[in-house]
């Protein structure tokens, strides 16, 4: 995968190769996400270019002073402005060229590193009235600065002014747009922010802004380290996510262009070519049948099967052959090859011993197998690979006894986590509560405001912040501990409380797989009238794992809690909104649908991802480990709970194949494997086996012994210690135990006394 060796010059028609970055610090490389639904490109320059001031280009330093003035309506304080701009464009005067945007190229100043204020400044002053005169220099169009020259330099207020000047109705639409996301106030900047800086940069209006066009400068804004906000430096963010969320929901972007700026650089599917050239194979001819081979077996499975397919196929099996014998020709190991690539795959690449060895083995068996086969049907195509398997029985004679090992480890995890479930369940519920219980007591509050709730003083916060968020339609709410001092996002935290709760209760009632659960959507939700005239709640699971649909009878406290999630959506957003999700196992976005699990990612909602579930789970586990310390090192995958929901049917009487329909198993020894049994329900069912079976005895039998009847088989049951195994006797010496005549009463006696202990 390409790193950051590709840049991008925003004032040029087309990318730039011909220059190789060296990683300096700030820049991050693409990772994962790669542009496939649409290219970055740079816009072609406009026929005519934006001069909303007029052409200033040769203009002299009083005429751009003066228009500087009038266009950013400072009045009350000409002299301040007048100051800056005329010593910014004194210093541009002294080098080479017919225009200022040439001397600006000439200066220096359009690369990252010294900036105006750095060079001119000698107070604080004169610093600030230096930087703002850049910054209105670039929103009058005087000039056309590169992205690293402009984001060298940093402004307050640089969407006031830029839209101040150019008085285009389409911004003055996308800024009346963005006052009306559900983000908060610095989110808001940021939107603004990146497209006047893409505008200023690409030297366009915004009727020509593609998606192309931002995308280039997402991409190119990732790349050199450059997003906006100390936060977000380095952890790989693209720059007009945001703001791409504004103009595709505004229809400025067209209906075909991606609905996210996510969406439009993940990677998706790769090509198989691709994949395994990623792992450089030596041998072309070897490369060229992995390839043709994974070609046929894609058709008969998923994307994800095939990823791991080709994973231990290429990597584990065939370039660890490589590795172990450089010269192999052909698909022919001898024994030698053979045992040092079972040497080579027994740990991993990171020196720990391989948990599924079984995985590259069946792999590799399935691989020679299926050459033999196909080789019949098709030889001019396969025959010439067909080699004998060097993978034995044997070898794989012990993958029944892992499995076993397995088993018993799933079944371990599940008693620890089983008693454990309640209080996590418990944690989720009291925490949304306590959470929903502050906001709405914060809300009824003025800000600045304290107010008292369960014995802790709070007071809502009155910064300059919350003044312009309680301006918003959505507005973000936060609130003081006045004990502690803690500042808490509490709109922010209480969202999150929720979802956690939504989620460890669906998955800890239905039983679903972490897929599963992302692809609930408000369609699921169907009613049911019995015979009787009964109507029982529905939920119905998509497709997933076995790729059957099921149908989920809903328990009352599986049913409140989906209702919970559609009234929360139908208040926030008056219904549940349609919106797209991303399967991270097949690589693609899904239809856009109404899902009950969504979130709001970089401006635009998204179904929940399968990580995202997992981190909400692991984030409950550890607030409730503050406290009780039982949790201390205990983590609940979503897997877990399915498996504590299966163990708890089958334990309360549910027959197991109503257990294994409800579970979605085809093979009822599949749900057998996810019951874990406890020491508890052994002896339970034993103890109910017995009194069935005495049940079914004549009652004579277990009348209560007389006093000499009872002291006679403990005299005949002390000597019978060689049976019993207590006699200490040497190994081959006669015993006086032995050989001990029992009468009939003693035999009667023995029968009643063996069938009652037990």
């Amino acid at each position: 995968m390409p790193g950051s060796e590709v840049g991008y010059d925003v004032r040029v028609k087309s990318p730039t190769t011909s220059r190789v970055r060296r990683n300096p610090a700030g820049i991050v490389s693409p990772g994962q996400f790669k542009p496939t639904a649409i290219q970055p490109a740079v816009p072609l320059p406009p026929a005519n270019p934006p001069r909303p001031a007029g052409d200033l280009s040769t203009a002299s330093i009083d005429e751009v002073a003066a228009v500087t003035i009038e266009r950013l309506d400072y009045p009350s304080k000409p002299n301040q402005v007048g100051v800056g701009m005329r010593k910014l464009l004194r210093h541009l005067a002294t080098f080479d060229g017919s225009s200022w945007q040439q001397r600006w190229e000439a200066s220096g100043l359009d690369e990252a590193g010294q900036t105006a204020a750095d060079r001119l400044a000698t107070s604080l002053a004169t610093r600030r009235q230096v930087n703002a005169a850049v910054g209105h220099t670039f929103a009058l169009r005087l000039i056309q600065p590169s992205l690293r020259g402009f984001r060298a330099n940093k402004f307050a207020n640089y969407p006031a002014w830029f839209r101040r000047v150019a008085a285009d109705p389409l911004l003055d639409a996308y800024f009346a747009k963005v006052d009306t996301m559900a983000v908060s106030r610095n989110s808001q900047f940021r939107m603004r922010f990146d497209v006047c800086c893409a505008l200023t940069v690409f030297g366009i209006d915004l009727a020509d802004l593609t998606p192309e066009a931002l995308l280039h400068f997402g991409v190119e804004s990732r790349a050199q380290g450059l997003v906006l906000g100390e936060n977000d430096r380095g952890h790989g963010t693209f720059a007009g996510g945001l703001a791409w969320a504004a103009l595709y929901e505004m229809g400025h972007f067209p209906a075909s262009a991606p609905r996210t700026l996510r969406a439009a650089v993940t990677q998706g599917q790769r090509p198989i070519e691709d994949v395994v050239d990623d792992y450089q194979l030596r041998n072309r001819e070897v490369r060229d049948l992995l390839v043709e081979y994974l070609h046929r077996r894609a058709s008969t499975v998923d994307y994800s099967t095939l990823r791991h397919l080709t994973a231990n196929l290429v990597r584990v099996f065939w370039k660890t052959v490589e590795q172990v014998n450089p010269d192999q020709a052909d698909l022919h190991l001898s024994e030698e090859t053979f045992g040092k690539w079972k040497a080579a795959i027994a740990t991993t690449r990171h020196g720990k011993p391989r948990q599924q060895l079984e995985g590259p083995l069946l792999a590799a068996r399935s691989f020679y197998l299926d050459l033999q086969s196909w080789a019949h049907a098709e030889p001019e195509r396969w025959a010439r690979w067909v080699a004998p398997c060097p993978i034995r029985d044997e070898d794989l004679r012990w993958f029944h006894v892992r499995r076993r090992r397995l088993q018993e480890r799933m079944a371990d995890r599940i008693r620890e986590r089983q008693p454990l479930l309640p209080g996590l369940s418990q944690h989720v519920s009291d925490h949304w509560h306590r959470m929903r219980t502050l906001l709405d007591a914060t809300r009824a509050v003025e800000l600045g405001a304290r107010f008292t709730l369960d014995g802790v003083t709070w007071q809502r916060a009155s910064t300059q912040t919350d003044r312009d968020n309680d301006l918003q339609a959505h507005r973000p709410v936060r609130v003081i501990n006045c004990d502690t001092g803690e500042l808490i996002r509490l709109s922010h935290a209480e969202n999150q409380a929720f979802w956690q709760w939504a989620v460890v209760e669906t998955l800890r009632l239905a039983g679903l797989r972490a897929e599963e659960l992302s692809e609930l959507t408000h369609l699921s939700v169907r009613n049911y009238q019995r015979p009787s005239s009964e109507v029982v709640a529905l939920l119905v699971v998509t497709p997933s794992k076995s790729d059957r649909e099921r149908v989920i009878p809903m328990s009352a406290e599986l049913f409140h809690v989906i209702a919970q999630i559609i009234r929360r959506h139908r208040a926030e957003s008056g219904t549940v909104p349609v919106c797209t999700r991303y399967d991270l196992h097949e690589k693609i976005w899904s239809e856009p649908m109404p899902f009950l699990f969504q979130t709001i990612h970089s401006g635009a909602r998204r179904g929940m991802s399968s990580s995202t579930i997992w981190r909400m789970i692991h984030r409950a586990t550890l607030q409730l480990a503050e406290t009780n310390p039982d949790y201390a090192g205990i983590k609940f995958a979503p897997h877990d709970f399915r498996r504590l929901f299966a163990t708890e049917l089958v334990n309360n009487g549910l027959p197991i194949h109503i257990g294994a329909a409800l579970l979605g198993h085809l093979n009822i020894q599949t749900t057998r494997g996810y019951v874990a049994v406890f020491d508890e329900n052994v002896i339970t069912h034993y103890q109910q086996f017995l009194d069935r079976r005495r049940a079914g005895r004549p009652d004579g039998e277990y009348r209560e012994p007389t006093t000499d009847e009872w002291a006679g088989f403990q005299e005949h049951f002390d000597k019978r210690r060689v049976e019993l195994g207590s006699c200490g006797r040497p190994y081959g010496t006669p015993c006086v135990h032995e050989h001990v005549p029992l009468t009939e009463t003693v035999k009667r006696l023995w029968r009643s006394a063996d069938v009652n202990a037990a």
